[in-house]
């Protein structure tokens, strides 16, 4: 089932008792550990420019989730990775998580001045799994199952109670970013997808705002009548944009093809960089070690070849604190491009960087989660505490392509 449709989210969040900002006031100075730790990581002095980091294969993106739309998670996960130093955050193509992004990007700068990363929007140009929701009615589930549906969702998006723990729940669409792990798990088949497109008029209004630096154009890579329509109704709203990207699966020998005939239909109007973000095995990262070995075999079978269309080549799909060291055994971290390469890439490495999804959602999600248990939907800098244990962990994953200090 498939729609040409948006989804929005207007989660706000709770108001603050007396004893609330009591406790606020008392933590403001818990911040200066925040602080710290990024003095010591070298945060400041290491990051560079975006297109710095391109070019040096330093290139870190936040992806939030082409149809994750909470916007209170996604502000809080802008604010611990703007100061862990990503170079890019990925998001959905809605204005209110825009504004959420900028929300926890400014957020993040009020703590300590680091460098503003650069605002990416995603949208599809047929059906793709990034661009799906999970949607089942709870009044027909039996009353006796065990509701594996429930366990298995790696965004806390299915609750068998509503939001005011009464009424029956079922899923969050604001939370669901299509996975589809729910899908089969379902005992009783009740579970479908719902797939949708998003709107190129919107979207091209969007561009047409200040806030937005980047898009990404997910693609099958097989439908190239579809991207050109796609693309053409964007003509007139990318001429601001820094960056065009295209996320596209492994086509095998079809790969570079796929790439040159996008390119090809791009270049008359491209005014900005590109990049082929390589998506090995979607919305996975968070499973295991092995989830990232689709992309990185993904990279190591491009970068060989020679007749493929410039632009930076980044992985996605699967990665996580494993791919680095995955990278590193292929001899493709950060290793410079030959002067041809260079000319033909836009680049100084072979792979410009990695784009973390569910792995980083998930690790800065324990911290969310367990803060959202104790105080409800806040901000998460004024929760030091809390805000410091999920800097750890998201400088931890960060650091892996930016070789920071060790904090010490």
């Amino acid at each position: 089932m498939s729609m040409s449709l948006g989804f929005s989210c207007s989660a706000s969040f709770s108001p603050q008792l007396p004893s609330q900002l009591l406790a606020r006031n008392s933590n403001n100075g818990g911040l200066e550990k925040v602080k710290n730790l990024i003095t010591k990581t070298g945060i400041p002095s290491n990051i560079t420019s975006p297109l710095e980091s391109l070019q040096k294969g330093n290139w870190v993106k936040l992806i939030c989730g082409a149809s994750f739309e909470d916007v209170v998670d996604i502000r809080n996960l802008s604010l611990v990775y703007t100061l862990a130093g990503v170079d890019c955050i990925d998001c959905a193509a809605e204005s209110s998580v825009i504004n959420a992004v900028h929300d926890g990007i400014e957020a993040a700068r009020s703590i300590v001045p680091v460098r503003r990363p650069w605002v990416m929007i995603s949208i599809n140009d047929s059906e793709d799994l990034h661009f799906r929701k999970a949607e089942f009615d709870p009044d027909d589930c039996p009353i006796d199952c065990s509701r594996p549906c429930e366990n298995v969702c790696p965004a806390d998006a299915i609750s068998y109670l509503g939001k005011d723990g009464l009424s029956k729940g079922g899923v969050l669409a604001e939370r669901c970013y299509g996975c589809g792990r729910c899908l089969p798990i379902c005992p009783y088949d009740k579970i479908r997808a719902i797939t949708y497109i998003r709107d190129v008029a919107a979207t091209a209004k969007l561009l047409k705002q200040d806030g937005v630096d980047a898009i990404e154009i997910h693609t099958s890579g097989r439908e190239a009548d579809s991207f050109q329509e796609l693309w053409n109704g964007l003509e007139g709203s990318i001429d601001k944009l820094r960056l065009v990207a295209i996320s596209l699966p492994d086509l095998g020998e079809s790969t570079v093809p796929a790439m040159n005939s996008m390119y090809a239909t791009m270049k008359v109007n491209l005014h900005c960089l590109n990049l082929w973000q390589l998506d090995g095995r979607p919305m996975s990262g968070d499973i295991g070690r092995g989830a990232t070995r689709e992309a990185i075999k993904f990279a190591r079978d491009l970068v060989s070849i020679k007749d493929k269309p410039r632009g930076f080549l980044q992985l996605a799909g699967g990665t996580n604190a494993h791919t680095v060291e995955g990278l590193k055994r292929e001899r493709l971290f950060q290793t410079a491009a030959t002067s041809s390469e260079k000319s033909l890439n836009s680049s100084h490495a072979m792979i410009s960087g990695v784009a973390y999804g569910g792995y980083a959602r998930k690790i800065v999600g324990r911290v969310l989660r367990s803060l959202q248990s104790e105080q409800g939907y806040a901000h998460l800098e004024d929760y030091p505490d809390h805000l410091l244990k999920a800097l750890i962990e998201s400088i931890a994953l960060v650091g892996t392509v930016k070789s920071y200090n060790n904090g010490s």
